[in-house]
Parts: structure tokens; sequence; C-alpha cells
């Protein structure tokens, strides 16, 4: 019996720099929205560096950037 290979994973993370997060609520607000687009697994916000890595498969960065933009936060290209 022959055995088919698996089909490759299109893992990928995007990260965005947003300046304008400072607290939890921040934080909150990001990941909610961003968890909402299709395709995204994981959300790290990290509010020292001010950035926001998103990971997962076939990731829609316009989709992403507007998810951002709806928590009320504008992403500054890095």
């Amino acid at each position: 019996m022959t055995e088919l290979p698996k089909e490759a994973t299109m893992n990928q993370t995007i990260t965005y720099s947003v300046p304008g997060m400072s607290c939890g609520h921040c934080r909150t607000a990001i990941t909610a929205e961003v968890t909402a687009v299709p395709g995204v697994e994981t959300v790290e916000v990290d509010l020292d560096t001010k950035l926001v890595a998103i990971g997962g498969e076939r990731l829609d960065d316009a989709a992403l950037v507007a998810a951002i933009d709806e928590a009320g936060y504008d992403v500054v290209p890095a």
C-alpha cells in the first residue's frame, strides 16, 4: 500500500506595529477582533514593543489591518 504525501501546511506569521497600544484593554480589543478573521490561529500582543504577531494559514493582510482598525488602533508599517 502506497502512502500519499501529506499536504504541506501554509502556516505563516505576520507582525504589525501598533503604537497606540498601552494596556490590557488594548490587548483584549485587538485579540478579539483579530481572532475573528478567517485563518487566524494565534495572536500575540506585546505592549512593551507595540507589536502584534498573528499566526495562521492563508492570512489576509487587508483583513488583519481592518480588524486592528476596527478595534480602534492604527497600524504603522514596520
